[in-house]
């Protein structure tokens, strides 16, 4: 992101001025740092009595070639995601953006061998671990809808949000670590499957090697696919309209309702909050403590770092575990410089 980058307060009252009065031109010019196969007839045409809202008109793109391929030339070897177990014993991992192309490429032809197309929905119950931000992008690559849903939900809540949007796929895992515990993910997936007619293929990732029933036929582990899968993938056209993702409110004051966020305006969008908001800057290494299951994860732990090229933090744990020390020893750990967190987390 070059253009409209604040970095003092005239500046910033000089682009509140320009986002208010001329509003087209100035998200216009904010997109044309990113890549579109075609660029837009209109950046914005809206009803305001039918609340309708159509982002930059006719163009087309895809999401993952700004969030990962366009930084492979200057920035292949940075480091785009850095995870940190649950435990502080276990080695950390991270991965270079030319690293993330390739596993996002390997998920992406997966998803395709298991018969996942263009506009597709593909519900995600995963930890906080690299193959739900995999899972996450390849969806996006090839042009399927994900539905990521929080890992601490219920049979009943996983169920009911893959019913609402007639998922087809369901990407989970053994089981999911957090603190002195194992969440039983897969136990919760099968329970929640009764109540389901619409999954065909589910898909399984070994974390903590919790035994686990195999439905023969509709579950498969994701790893032997992953080892056997290209590391190339040739990404999706897609309208700037078209959905990116489902994400389904708590359902704390009623049914949980299905928020539809489309592709081009969501990308423009939290690419230029991440970058002002956070004052991000090239070398930062920056770590939000969401879960990737609520829509902060989504904008500001995957897609609005990725979009502008820099290091995120991915945390599996809990703050309490194994002392209540553990997130100022993953910031010393790491030389975490951008801190994002709830004031409820450091009191």
């Amino acid at each position: 992101m070059n253009d409209y980058t604040i970095k003092n307060l005239e500046q910033y009252f000089d682009v509140y001025r320009r986002s208010v009065e001329d509003p087209k031109n100035f998200w216009g010019q904010i997109a044309n740092n990113f890549t579109w196969f075609q660029k837009w007839d209109n950046v914005l045409e809206y009803d305001m009595k039918e609340a309708s809202f159509n982002w930059f008109k006719n163009a087309k793109l895809n999401i993952v070639k700004n969030c990962v391929d366009r930084h492979l030339e200057k920035k292949g070897d940075k480091n785009a995601i850095i995870f940190e177990p649950n435990n502080p014993d276990e080695p950390a991992k991270s991965f270079t953006y030319k690293q993330l192309y390739e596993e996002v490429c390997k998920m992406s032809n997966v998803l395709v061998e298991q018969g996942v197309k263009k506009g597709d929905r593909v519900c995600i119950y995963l930890p906080m671990i690299p193959e739900l931000v995999f899972s996450i992008l390849a969806c996006a690559r090839v042009g399927a809808i994900h539905s990521v849903v929080f890992g601490g939900f219920s049979a009943n809540a996983l169920s009911s949000r893959i019913n609402d949007s007639t998922c087809s796929l369901l990407i989970t895992a053994d089981g999911g670590f957090r603190g002195n515990r194992i969440v039983a993910l897969k136990e919760i997936a099968d329970e929640a499957l009764k109540h389901t007619t619409s999954i065909e293929k589910v898909l399984v990732v070994k974390r903590t090697g919790k035994d686990i029933n195999m439905i023969k036929g509709r579950d498969v582990w994701l790893e032997p696919l992953l080892e056997k899968a290209s590391d190339r993938h040739i990404e999706e056209y897609m309208d700037a309209e078209d959905p990116l993702f489902i994400l389904y409110t708590s359902g704390s004051t009623g049914k949980p309702k299905g928020m539809v966020h489309t592709i081009g305006g969501y990308m423009v969008y939290t690419a230029y909050t991440f970058k002002n908001v956070f004052n991000y800057d090239e070398d930062d290494i920056y770590w939000c403590t969401a879960d990737i299951g609520w829509i902060t994860g989504h904008s500001y732990v995957v897609y609005g770092p990725l979009l502008c090229g820099a290091t995120t933090v991915i945390f599996e744990g809990i703050p309490s575990y194994p002392d209540h020390s553990r997130f100022w020893d993953v910031i010393q750990k790491h030389n975490i410089t951008q801190f994002y967190t709830s004031p409820t987390s450091v009191l």
